[in-house]
């Protein structure tokens, strides 16, 4: 009986838990946010994105209180429900996690740093151990390859996520990336989710496949188009593919294998001078309002639209043509933007939607899960407080300065091959 009685305590709390997520997330409207500091808004915002996700996990009950939601248009319901657990853990990690490696700050940041630090800790504990209402396979479809690299990824930029982490959990991480070896990527920006999972090898010290690796590397060298810009495979589309994926997974596998080889020095050059190339153009596609082009699928996908700027941004790599305090204007414009729909959020979850709740722009593929590719634009927030990109005054980027009158310097391409 008293099992029982247990038993029901514990679904009624858990049944409870995304109401109490709602009422724990900060109450900022558009007014109350306009006036804080850029990095307090990006913070309260980042708060209210990623704690039903990781408080959840942390708890155990992911799987209990996450909504499940996918596209109106998806190919099969019942395998993208399985795989989407996999998928909001490597999206969420991958855009924290500059954050989460971060020491210092102010003493209430560093407060809820901790907080997250301790949940992404005890929430990856859960999705490792068989035993967890939450633990996640990562061998059920190849959509899984993707999501093990968004992992990957989060782990490379945060190694105190590795660090901190249980030997026995490590060990379990690295057979789960190393499962999804048995999907072979589609002849795309996959070719980088394959290549992801072995520079995570390579970067902690384990046996790597360097084939795939070289053979991604080579391949989007094959399919340079010019102005610092990709094709997704062996036909260009106008869409955001260059930024959710290419630049960003690009740029981290070359500086993964560079530390072991100099074979790709020369790539490495190009890879730079596009990346700046590219970031220039991103700016600059970024209007006065914080509002960008909507062309192109996964455009659900919201900031992560602009992961390649964050990600320069981020590695203080930015062009000399744009200026940190510019580039941090520009991203909390878009920031704003995409977030401040009434219908952004329903129960404390994303929906799916660019501005607002939008369920007719989704594609195929799109889940609960995958909403959250858009974390990756707070990257920046991987950089202390007293870096320029903080601590500099506001200053208009391009569309302000060229739609409000001012004089400007032309844009032009660049043959970076």
């Amino acid at each position: 009986m008293k099992t029982k009685i247990h038993l029901v305590a514990v679904c009624f709390v858990m049944c409870l838990l995304p109401y109490f997520i709602t009422q724990a997330q900060p109450k900022n409207t558009e007014a109350a946010t306009s006036t804080l500091p850029d990095r307090q808004y990006w913070l309260n915002q980042l708060d209210k994105m990623v704690k039903p996700v990781l408080m959840s996990l942390a708890h155990d009950s992911l799987k209990i209180v996450m909504p499940q939601i996918v596209s109106k248009h998806t190919d099969n319901r019942e395998t993208r429900l399985k795989v989407m657990y996999v998928e909001v853990l490597g999206r969420v990690l991958s855009g924290i996690a500059p954050w989460l490696q971060l020491e210092g700050g102010q003493a209430k940041e560093v407060a809820l740093r901790q907080q997250y630090r301790k949940w992404a800790i005890e929430g990856l504990t859960h999705a490792l151990d068989s035993n967890s209402r939450d633990f996640m396979r990562f061998d059920i479809s190849g959509q899984q390859l993707v999501d093990a690299a968004y992992i990957s990824d989060a782990f490379i930029r945060a190694p105190w996520l590795w660090q901190h982490l249980g030997k026995n959990e490590q060990r379990l991480l690295v057979n789960s990336i190393k499962v999804t070896r048995q999907f072979r990527p589609p002849f795309s920006n996959w070719l980088l989710f394959s290549a992801m999972n072995e520079a995570f090898l390579c970067n902690f010290g384990f046996d790597y496949d360097v084939v795939r690796i070289d053979y991604a590397i080579r391949q989007l060298e094959q399919w340079y188009a010019g102005d610092g810009m990709y094709t997704d495979g062996e036909y260009f589309a106008y869409d955001y593919y260059n930024s959710y994926v290419i630049h960003p997974f690009l740029t981290t596998v070359v500086d993964v294998i560079g530390k072991k080889t100099n074979a790709y020095q020369t790539i490495a050059e190009k890879i730079k001078k596009r990346n700046e190339r590219y970031a220039i153009i991103q700016e600059r596609l970024i209007n006065t309002d914080g509002t960008y082009p909507a062309t192109g699928r996964s455009i659900v996908y919201r900031g992560a639209a602009f992961h390649h700027l964050a990600d320069m941004a981020w590695r203080k790599a930015l062009p000399q043509a744009l200026s940190a305090a510019q580039v941090r204007c520009a991203l909390t414009a878009v920031i704003r933007k995409t977030l401040q729909s009434p219908t952004t959020y329903l129960n404390g979850w994303l929906t799916i939607g660019l501005y607002g709740s939008q369920p007719d722009l989704a594609d195929f593929y799109n889940n609960q899960g995958s909403l959250y590719i858009c974390t990756n634009i707070f990257l920046p927030l991987g950089l202390p407080d007293s870096d320029a990109f903080w601590a500099d005054a506001p200053q208009k980027w391009s569309s302000q300065k060229i739609w409000g009158g001012e004089n400007f310097l032309n844009d032009h391409s660049e043959d970076i091959r």
